[in-house]
C-alpha cells in the first residue's frame, strides 16, 4: 500500500516534468523528455511486479533471479542518487537566484551555457516564463521526495526478495497468526484520532512558519514564526519520548518470548531504522555545536537547542522501543 501511494506520487512528477520540459523541447536534448516517460513505464512495471511477487519464495533459475533483482536494486538506487542531486541543485539555483540580481544570474547562466557550447540565444528561449511552465516546474520539484521514498521503498522489497531467494521458511513459523485490525476498538480509535490531529497541526504549524518567514521582512515576525516552530516540535518531541519510554515498561511485563530467528525482513528493518537514524543524530549533533559556539544566546538559540536534544534522545527510544517490538513473538 505504501509502495503504490509513492508510485502514484511519482507517475504525477513524471507528467509534471514532461510538461515542464516539451515548454521548451527547441532548445532541450530529446533525452531530457524521454528519460521521465521511461522512469514513468519503470515505476508502473516495478509496482505491478513487486505487488505480485513480494511473497514470493524463489526456487527455480536462483542466479537468474539474484541477477534480476540486484540489477533491479541498483537502478532504484541509481535513481534515488539523482533525484536527490537534481533537488540539492535546484535548492542551489533557487538561493543563488534569491541572493543575486535578477540580471547578474542571467549573465551566470548565459555564461555557462556558451562554456558548454549551447547558443547564447536559446538561454532566453528557455526561460520558463508562462504560467504553465511555472507551475510545472514548482510541481514536480515538491513531489521530488516522493520519488526519493518510492526509490527507497522499492530497494528495500526487492533486497528482501533477494535474500529470500531459495530460501525455506523456518519450520517455527506455522504459528504466526494474522492480527485483526478493528479500527473502532477503543485504544486504536484513540491512537488514530490523537495522531491526526497531531498531524494536521503539524501541517497547520509549517504552512504558518513558511508563510512568515518567507514573506514578512519584518524580523520580530519571523522570530515569532521560529517561537512557534519550536515550542510545536519540542512538545511534540516530549510527548513521543514519554510514549515510547512508556511501551518499553510495559514490554517488561510481557509474557511473550524474544523471537531470535532469521528473518530478513526485521533484520533489514533493524538496519534501515538504525541507518536512518545516524542522520538526524549527525543534524542534531551540529546544531548543538553551532549554537553552544555562537553568541549572543537568546530565546531562539535556547529553543533550539533544547529541540536538538529532544530530537537525539525521541528517537533513542523510538528505536529502542520498535526494535524490542520486532523481535517480540506473536500473540
Amino acid at each position: 500500500g505504501g509502495l503504490i501511494l509513492f508510485a502514484i506520487f511519482s507517475l504525477v512528477m513524471d507528467v509534471f516534468k514532461i510538461g515542464y520540459y516539451s515548454s521548451f523541447y527547441s532548445c532541450l536534448s530529446a533525452i531530457k523528455i524521454i528519460y521521465p516517460i521511461v522512469q514513468a513505464i519503470f515505476v508502473i512495471v516495478q509496482t505491478y511486479f513487486l505487488w505480485v511477487s513480494a511473497k514470493d519464495c524463489i526456487h527455480v533459475h536462483l542466479n537468474v533471479t539474484r541477477c534480476g533483482l540486484m540489477l533491479t536494486l541498483t537502478t532504484n538506487l541509481a535513481v534515488w542518487m539523482s533525484a536527490v542531486t537534481d533537488e540539492s541543485v535546484h535548492k542551489a539555483h533557487s538561493k543563488l537566484k534569491k541572493n543575486m540580481t535578477e540580471e547578474i544570474f542571467r549573465w551566470l547562466l548565459k555564461e555557462r551555457s556558451q562554456r558548454v557550447g549551447m547558443r547564447s540565444s536559446s538561454v532566453e528561449e528557455c526561460n520558463c516564463n508562462s504560467q504553465i511552465c511555472q507551475i510545472f516546474k514548482n510541481g514536480y520539484f515538491w513531489l521530488y521526495p516522493f520519488n526519493i521514498e518510492y526509490s527507497l521503498f522499492a530497494s528495500a522489497m526487492v533486497y528482501v526478495m533477494w535474500k529470500n531467494v531459495g530460501r525455506f521458511i523456518d519450520h517455527h513459523s506455522h504459528h504466526i497468526q494474522r492480527l485483526k485490525f478493528r479500527l473502532f476498538r477503543r485504544t486504536f480509535f484513540v491512537g488514530i484520532m490523537l495522531g491526526l490531529i497531531i498531524l494536521v497541526s503539524g501541517l497547520g504549524v509549517l504552512i504558518l512558519y513558511e508563510v512568515q518567514v518567507n514573506s514578512s521582512t519584518e524580523s520580530s515576525k519571523k522570530s515569532q514564526a521560529l517561537t512557534m516552530y519550536y515550542i510545536f516540535n519540542i512538545v511534540c518531541l516530549s510527548l513521543m519520548s514519554l510514549v515510547c519510554i512508556g511501551g518499553s515498561i510495559i514490554y517488561r511485563f510481557d509474557k511473550r518470548d524474544m523471537d531470535r530467528h532469521k528473518n530478513p525482513t526485521r533484520t533489514l528493518d533493524v538496519a534501515l531504522l538504525m541507518g536512518a537514524a545516524l542522520g538526524q543524530y549527525a543534524i542534531s549533533y551540529y546544531s548543538i555545536v553551532a549554537i553552544v559556539a555562537s553568541t549572543p544566546r537568546d530565546t531562539i538559540s535556547a529553543l533550539n537547542l533544547t529541540y536538538a536534544l529532544l530530537m537525539i534522545a525521541q528517537h533513542t527510544f523510538q528505536n529502542v522501543f520498535i526494535i524490542e517490538g520486532l523481535h517480540r513473538q506473536p500473540p
